[in-house]
């Protein structure tokens, strides 16, 4: 299968070589049901369920949880992305058509939904902070998650946590960004390193930017 992330003329966090690194861990791992949380603009959803319909046909499920413009909870050392700060885009373009034209913020639900809308029976959004809502879902069938949400430190080990307590001891993998040198977050390095010491895990470093856990 060739694998090429598109970009969809949306803003991501996976930027040039790193949407196609990320869709090379789905294709090595080949999971049927993922969960990403930290959606974004849902640039690497509609990627990543493109990737499981070319591989399972309808035989999938994707499940993403974001603020989608709501607020976070009382964690007050939550870090935010700077491309999640405002929808200014380089590309004079971009900028007229989704902000004055049909005035859209693309990282709302209705937004994400509807860019996503192929795939609506396979897909579900949950609008939430993980510190609250990922406790409230049945993740024993996920085979694949892709952590990108609230990058504190209480909240990466809150995720963790929670992650693991539905897939420990089944190898199901779970791929953290921010980890590594290439977008280095130190709290997110500090959480995912305690957390594996803690519960004796292994950790592959992907080309210096992602933490790859087998659970």
């Amino acid at each position: 299968m060739q694998l090429k992330y598109k970009s969809y003329w949306r803003k991501s966090g996976l930027k040039g070589k790193w949407g196609n690194i990320f869709l090379e861990r789905l294709s090595k791992h080949n999971p049927k049901n993922v969960l990403e949380i930290g959606v974004f603009c849902g640039v690497t959803a509609k990627n990543t369920c493109e990737f499981l319909y070319k591989s399972n046909g309808n035989n999938f499920n994707y499940i993403g949880i974001d603020l989608f413009g709501g607020h976070q909870s009382e964690i007050k050392d939550e870090i935010e992305p700077t491309f999640l700060k405002d929808q200014k885009f380089s590309n004079p373009l971009k900028n007229l058509y989704y902000n004055f034209i049909i005035k859209e913020n693309l990282n709302s639900i209705e937004s994400v939904s509807k860019f996503l809308k192929s795939y609506k029976d396979n897909i579900r959004l949950i609008a939430g902070d993980t510190n609250k809502v990922l406790k409230e879902i049945d993740l024993k069938s996920i085979d694949f998650t892709f952590l990108d949400g609230g990058h504190s430190y209480q909240t990466v080990i809150n995720d963790l946590t929670i992650l693991y307590q539905s897939m420990k001891g089944q190898k199901k993998i779970i791929l953290c960004d921010d980890y590594g040198k290439e977008s280095f977050i130190p709290e997110v390095e500090k959480a995912i390193n305690d957390f594996v010491k803690q519960n004796n895990l292994n950790l592959n470093l992907i080309e210096n930017r992602f933490a790859e856990i087998i659970t």
